[in-house]
């Protein structure tokens, strides 16, 4: 088992164990008096992974019941967090009481937002299954939903009491969706660390060796969250490529694009922009276009640059009179560079 420990707020651990779904009842009584788990869960997940928690939280002496939901990010709206609220209150659980994250991104998300604001806040435990959740989204405590208007626009900080990474749920994973995780792996080495990059660029990572991927972007998140819970500095590093590629998702409502898709597109734009602008290295955008094709990302998108730009607009990292995009000086090496409003579009070439 490879461990790591959390040191923000209430100090949690993050544990990388091939079957430790198994035996999750066991870690999760270490860290919890509850006695009553609600499971939340998708309709994608829940046939391969639901009675093997259950079994195992059963056997730990806790009551579980589940909520399932449709899978995909157009479920992740306020619509459905109130639903689970809703659950929550139905079957009476306690502030003493806990919820379970058993899925991806989208399933984390909600399931920690609607365990931040259910009673003013209980505890949570992540159960990631997916590459892009077990290497970025399960840890650091950010919670939320979208809104028509944008990504992630309604949330709250909440840290998990434990996060228990499972890798052989990702032998499970289509093609795809292996993919989509790979997109904030290529993130996580372009902003920290250029032995990461090298090492997915250079090797070819499957389901099968991705351990040590998993917990290098788990340590380097991790450090980022201790320094800086509330992103107000170097947690925005992690944003690399998410304010164009948030503005992608938004344009196609939010279907038929992954995450990693969009973030992946969103990298090689600010890095094409940063090296014209003299700003970045140069081939460090080749570089990156490269590593995604080798993992199957896409690099362009049918918007036009104009359109995404506009759809930034509603981006989190915007400030009163611009945005706050990350940018690269080379490959492991970022930085926040503000550019007002006007200057936007001739940062883009537009």
């Amino acid at each position: 088992m490879k461990k790591l420990t959390v040191h923000v707020g209430n100090t949690y651990e993050i544990m990388i164990e091939k079957g430790i779904l198994k035996s999750c009842g066991r870690y999760i009584k270490n860290v919890s008096n509850a006695k009553k788990i609600a499971v939340v869960t998708d309709t994608n997940v829940a046939p391969l992974y639901l009675e093997t928690v259950k079994e195992s939280l059963v056997k730990e002496g806790f009551e579980v019941i589940n909520y399932i939901f449709e899978a995909g990010e157009s479920s992740k709206t306020a619509e459905t967090v109130m639903r689970m609220v809703e659950f929550l209150a139905e079957n009476r659980l306690t502030r003493n009481d806990m919820v379970a994250a058993l899925g991806g991104g989208v399933c984390g998300d909600m399931a920690g937002f609607a365990s931040a604001i259910y009673l003013r806040g209980i505890d949570f435990v992540q159960l990631p299954t997916t590459l892009l959740s077990q290497v970025d989204s399960s840890v650091g405590g950010k919670t939320g939903v979208d809104l028509p208007q944008g990504k992630n626009l309604c949330g709250a900080f909440h840290q998990p009491s434990l996060v228990l990474i499972d890798t052989t749920t990702l032998r499970s994973l289509p093609v795809h969706f292996f993919s989509d995780g790979m997109g904030e792996v290529i993130k996580t080495g372009c902003i920290k660390s250029a032995q990461l990059f090298e090492k997915i660029e250079n090797e070819d990572i499957t389901a099968e060796n991705i351990e040590d991927i998993v917990y290098a972007c788990v340590d380097i998140k991790k450090g980022v969250v201790e320094r800086d819970e509330k992103e107000q500095g170097e947690r925005a590093l992690l944003n690399f490529g998410h304010t164009a590629g948030h503005g992608i998702e938004k344009l196609h409502n939010f279907t038929g694009i992954s995450h990693g898709e969009a973030v992946g597109i969103g990298m090689l734009m600010i890095s094409e922009a940063g090296e014209k602008a003299g700003l970045t290295e140069g081939s460090t955008a080749e570089r990156i276009k490269k590593v995604l094709e080798k993992y199957n990302l896409k690099t362009e998108d049918e918007n036009s640059a104009a359109d995404i730009i506009e759809a930034m607009q509603s981006d989190k990292k915007r400030t009163g009179s611009g945005i706050n995009f990350v940018m690269l000086s080379s490959i492991g090496n970022s930085f926040i560079h503000p550019v007002e409003n006007e200057k936007i579009k001739e940062l883009f070439g537009i």
